[in-house]
């Protein structure tokens, strides 16, 4: 095949893929990573304090979660607590709504015209494509939520504050950095797209063995408490997975220290602080992320089957 004929077969694949698109996944997603990001932010914060703990002397020493907790209300209060709240929330929603929107867009596409249902591989690989396009539209926004979050004591000592907020963080960031600080974390974020991957290739296993096993019909709406039980345990699987990506990601992007790249940060957490070094947050995390993912695919799950089906009958 010519390049010319390529290009038009991979443009066509993608003209179909967009075909599949669905407003109301992107609002279901929006709507379920908002609402979770705004319940659960502190434990998020906790977690990137954690990440980055690496013995470097200005960083605050904390002896845990709680201790985390209420060091930085001390400090700081509620707004202490929220810092980076902005970022997180305009990127936690747009993320979640874009990777539900690329997502069932892809699934709809690979399962157009047949019969069988997906196999494992194809809900792993259709969920690792969708994070890697969001990828590619929100990781600015990762890096600027872990830049605030990294502030220490900055809400208190504001003449301190080297950034003010979301898009000062964004304009100083491009300024100083160019694109690249923008992207930085970006490779060990398409790692990343892994635990995605992973996490809604169980979900949606999990889902149709559940269905099944109970004699309904693999697309069977499920009650509340069945999403969260799906939700938690496939979450779960995927963090012990994938966590060590996290640490690498938030270390990258973390401005009181240089590394050359991603084997510099992980020739330097192995040499310092062995592989629990790679495990560092890995307890807030998954307090946190863990009933958040939970609220997410709960709200998705209920928003967009309430959005699909008004459009069925506006039909």
């Amino acid at each position: 095949m010519t390049g010319q004929g390529q290009s038009a077969s991979g443009s066509s694949a993608w003209s179909t893929v967009f075909r599949h698109v669905r407003y109301e996944n992107l609002i279901a997603g929006v709507s379920g990573g908002v609402l979770s990001n705004l319940a659960l932010h502190p434990l998020d914060l906790v977690k990137i304090r954690f990440a980055v703990s690496d013995g470097l002397e200005l960083r605050p020493k904390y002896n845990g979660i709680l201790h985390c907790l209420t060091t930085i209300w001390k400090l700081d209060g509620l707004r202490g607590l929220y810092q980076g709240v902005t970022p997180n929330v305009w990127g936690a929603g747009l993320s979640w709504g874009l990777y539900f929107f690329f997502y069932n867009a892809i699934k709809s596409y690979k399962t157009e015209g047949r019969a069988e249902r997906l196999e494992a591989t194809e809900y792993l690989v259709s969920a690792a494509e969708a994070g890697a396009m969001t990828l590619c539209i929100t990781n600015p926004l990762w890096v600027t939520k872990t830049r605030l979050m990294l502030q220490y004591d900055a809400v208190v000592n504001s003449s301190h504050r080297q950034y003010k907020g979301m898009f000062d963080t964004l304009v100083k960031i491009y300024k100083y950095e160019g694109v690249r600080g923008l992207y930085k974390g970006f490779v060990p974020g398409l790692f990343g797209t892994s635990h995605g991957a992973l996490q809604f290739m169980a979900y949606e296993l999990l889902k149709l063995k559940y269905n099944q096993h109970i004699n309904r019909l693999p697309e069977a709406q499920l009650s509340t408490v069945e999403y969260i039980s799906v939700a938690a345990l496939s979450k779960i699987f995927a963090v012990a997975a994938t966590y060590p990506y996290q640490v690498v990601r938030a270390r990258l992007q973390d401005q009181h220290m240089f590394y050359s790249g991603v084997i510099d940060v992980i020739t330097k957490t192995w040499r310092k602080e062995g592989v629990g070094g790679f495990y560092k947050g890995i307890a807030p995390n998954l307090i946190r992320v863990t009933p958040a993912c939970c609220i997410t695919f709960v709200v998705y799950e209920n928003v967009s089957h309430f959005l699909l089906d008004l459009r069925e009958k506006r039909k």
